[in-house]
């Protein structure tokens, strides 16, 4: 059983959860407006950092001018290592001899502040470049650098000889009506997914409902995948133009036109490309994981990666997690009557987010956001990426999300479930829980699983 904290706690968080949602289906704002929101005030919001002060570096970028959507990238300092030697990216032939990081390939590796001394920034969100590679990037601005080793400049040399690694999309959980990618608790979650997966991290901002309902959550989903590839090809696009060639040329992360390096840019004359994910991202990689309501997201935006083929090249969904997702239907499951008063999400909270969510004309528990195995849903299911499905005993959803993975199993899709005793819903990713060991347990099998689909070197972590 849960211990006695958690219980107490599920009590307060069930009546203040309670307490906000009728508030908020009391006040039924204008759905009209579809720019829309992606956090709530009383959530506390982790600031962005582009030095690796904990072992990775993070962003924020506002990528739809016509919505609310964001995303927050996180780096981890793995991507500071030279390529791996049997990876498809060219060696670097003259490594930074002052750089003293580290491959983490290893998901038991723990992360120190790597550095003494601070990177100093404008201010404006801007990225920090490897060492000789300071050309001006989106983030605008000039960084302060500090000591030898870091991440300088705001646009890495978009070139073969930096380490290329897999990209993770994130959807966070919050029953569509509440939290954000940028949260403590999500920030937290996301550093440590980066570290242990070895990938680049982008932590979805999607609309948050009742100011934009269905399927505002899930158009956001797919316009972030539609980013990446766009990113992709800008950043093909800007090498074949020269950008990245030489590496040098410029001082103190000033931009020496004279170079001769050419940028896609804006009408404003800032480049469109995105310099993390051109120097270090690998789109052909590309892993969805979603918690909660998160993993609703991540399964929509899987099928439509299938069902769009090539309008998404190159990215490649090679593979999804759902942590206990939000999966519900019209004939319940023995866990949906034996659980129905659970912790923290029991039922009666989770009618009241789909009633918020979904459009008063659309509300079904068997509507295709809830329900993943009713009929007519499209592609078939045997064309779903592998997908690893986590539950917890004491969650009431947890049968139709085992059914799912059965499902997926029977038309011969990798899709193992992990199930963790004594664990309520969100146990891996609610604040309070966040730093258990059961939490940072689940990571780690997580990371383990995801290895197998994102690794060079082929399937060499399994169970």
């Amino acid at each position: 059983m849960p211990s006695v904290a958690v219980k107490l706690y599920s009590v307060f968080f069930k009546f203040l959860l309670k307490h906000r949602l009728q508030t908020r289906i009391q006040a039924q704002p204008d759905s009209s407006n579809s720019f829309g929101i992606t956090s709530r005030p009383e959530e506390s919001v982790a600031n962005s950092n582009p030095s690796f002060t904990d072992g990775v570096a993070t962003k924020d970028i506002h990528i739809d001018p016509f919505t609310s959507l964001s995303i927050r990238i996180f780096l981890p300092q793995s991507a500071l290592s030279p390529p791996e030697p049997n990876s498809k990216s060219k060696p670097n032939p003259n490594p930074n001899p002052n750089y003293e990081g580290g491959s983490v390939n290893s998901r038991r590796n723990s992360y120190g502040p790597p550095y003494k001394e601070e990177v100093k920034g404008n201010g404006f969100g801007g990225s920090y470049g490897v060492e000789g590679l300071n050309l001006m990037g989106s983030g605008g601005g000039n960084g302060i650098v500090v000591g030898a080793g870091l991440y300088r400049g705001y646009s890495p040399a978009l070139d073969n000889r930096r380490r290329k690694l897999p990209i993770m999309l994130q959807f966070h959980g919050g029953g569509w009506v509440s939290g954000s990618n940028d949260s403590v608790a999500n920030d937290l979650f996301c550093r440590r997914m980066a570290k242990l997966c070895d990938v680049i991290v982008v932590a979805v901002g999607y609309r948050l409902a009742p100011e934009s309902r269905y399927p505002a959550a899930f158009e956001d989903g797919l316009k972030v995948l539609s980013w990446l590839a766009k990113q992709a090809n800008l950043a093909e696009c800007s090498k074949s133009m020269g950008v990245g060639r030489g590496g040098g040329g410029s001082h103190g992360g000033e931009f020496n036109k004279s170079d001769g390096h050419r940028h896609i840019v804006d009408s404003f004359g800032a480049s469109v490309v995105e310099p993390w994910l051109a120097s270090h991202g690998d789109p052909t990689r590309c892993v969805l994981l979603g918690a909660s309501c998160g993993a609703n997201i991540a399964d929509y935006v899987a099928r439509k990666s299938v069902e769009g083929g090539k309008l998404y090249e190159p990215v490649k969904v090679v593979a999804q997690v759902l942590m206990y997702p939000f999966f519900v239907g019209n004939v319940p499951t023995r866990s949906e009557i034996k659980l129905a008063n659970s912790y923290f999400y029991d039922k009666a909270m989770c009618m009241l987010a789909w009633k918020l969510f979904l459009p008063e004309e659309e509300f079904s528990l068997d509507h295709p956001a809830a329900n993943p195995l009713i009929s007519g849903r499209s592609p078939p299911l045997k064309l779903i990426p592998p997908t690893l499905t986590v539950v917890a005993e004491h969650d009431w959803m947890r049968d139709r999300a085992i059914a799912y993975s059965e499902e997926l199993r029977r038309v011969n899709v990798d899709a193992p479930v992990l199930e963790y005793k004594d664990a309520v819903h969100e146990f891996a990713t609610l604040d309070v829980l966040l730093k258990s060991p059961q939490a940072q347990v689940c990571a780690e099998d997580i990371a383990i699983w995801v290895k197998k689909y994102i690794s060079l070197r082929g399937h060499e972590f399994s169970y």
